[in-house]
């Protein structure tokens, strides 16, 4: 029997023994990776599920290794993933609401879409499908369409704040100030410190001549998060604009010694104290800008140069 086994191939038993080996390897495999996954080991946790996947492609594994992709920013690796997992299975939601987000960290706003209609197909009443049609629209410049599917997701959940915020800004962009504050309201209640709703409500008021209003909005972010870097920009560009230039110097100055890594807070002081005559001072702030970001040289060189070309006017709209 071992000669005909050596001649023929494998009997059946070793067969079956090799198929256990296989079985036992994937779950070592599996549950390694779920355990280093864990423990932030995230390199290894990738490797085990690479393995597992080799022996057995389970839509599990195969979601878990997308997963882990994506924590180690490997985009094109998850989205290569998801699409094996979303072909195995094309009634998998969650897979698919997952492909669609990836789809939007690569911009690919024809492919999300896409995956968020297939979702919308198995499920309608799923408010996450809705809003990520949504953001899928609002990447296509399709405001009416991203209006549309956001009202859907709120249909489904009337808490869901990332729609209602999301609609917010779509419906600013359109112009429509008072939908969109309407919008801002419905955050606000359900997350008073959203930072992003009061960022959008602040710029809404300024624009529309409501400085104060504008200005409480900035003051309440820095107040909930002083390391708000738009807050302070936003801020500062307003008090430039209305001639307060000690005000703004303060602002930024305060927003420095909180964050002094960013280079646009030196730029923006440096406009001011241009204003204000003081050269040197927005020499050097021009010089640390660029120190921190060399790659925008040109750009913070420019705007320095065109400040004294345009007789040092400033303007935030």
């Amino acid at each position: 029997m071992g000669l005909l086994s050596s001649l023929f191939g494998k009997s059946q038993s070793d067969e079956n023994e090799q198929e256990k080996q296989d079985k036992k390897n994937f779950d070592i495999l599996k549950y390694d990776g779920i355990r280093a996954r864990n423990m932030g080991k995230l390199d290894y946790a990738i490797k085990c599920f690479e393995e597992a996947v080799a022996l057995n492609d389970e839509n599990e594994t195969l979601g878990l290794l997308a997963s882990a992709y994506l924590q180690a920013n490997r985009t094109d690796d998850a989205r290569i993933t998801l699409d094996r997992l979303v072909a195995k299975d094309e009634t998998n939601i969650q897979a698919l609401l997952s492909l669609a987000s990836v789809c939007f960290l690569q911009e690919d706003y024809d492919g999300m879409n896409n995956a968020c209609q297939k979702a919308i197909s198995i499920d309608d009443k799923n408010a996450q499908a809705y809003y990520l049609a949504g953001k899928a629209a609002h990447g296509m410049k399709n405001g009416i369409q991203a209006i549309v599917m956001l009202t859907k997701a709120l249909a489904q959940n009337e808490s869901y704040t990332e729609a209602y915020l999301l609609r917010a800004e779509v419906l600013w962009e359109m112009r429509q100030a008072k939908d969109a504050l309407n919008d801002l309201e419905q955050v606000l209640k359900l997350n008073p410190e959203e930072e992003e709703a009061l960022l959008l409500k602040a710029t809404i008021h300024i624009q529309l001549g409501q400085t104060e209003d504008g200005e409480g909005c900035l003051d309440q972010v820095i107040s909930l998060n002083p390391f708000n870097v738009k807050a302070y920009l936003l801020k500062g560009s307003l008090l430039t604009e209305e001639k307060k230039l000690d005000q703004a110097l303060e602002n930024y100055q305060e927003a420095i010694e909180l964050i002094p890594q960013d280079a646009q807070l030196y730029q923006e002081r440096g406009r001011v104290r241009l204003l204000m005559g003081d050269k040197d001072g927005a020499t050097e702030d021009m010089k640390k800008a660029i120190e921190l970001a060399p790659e925008k040289e040109n750009l913070i060189s420019g705007h320095f140069d065109n400040f004294e070309k345009n007789n040092l006017q400033t303007g935030i709209y």
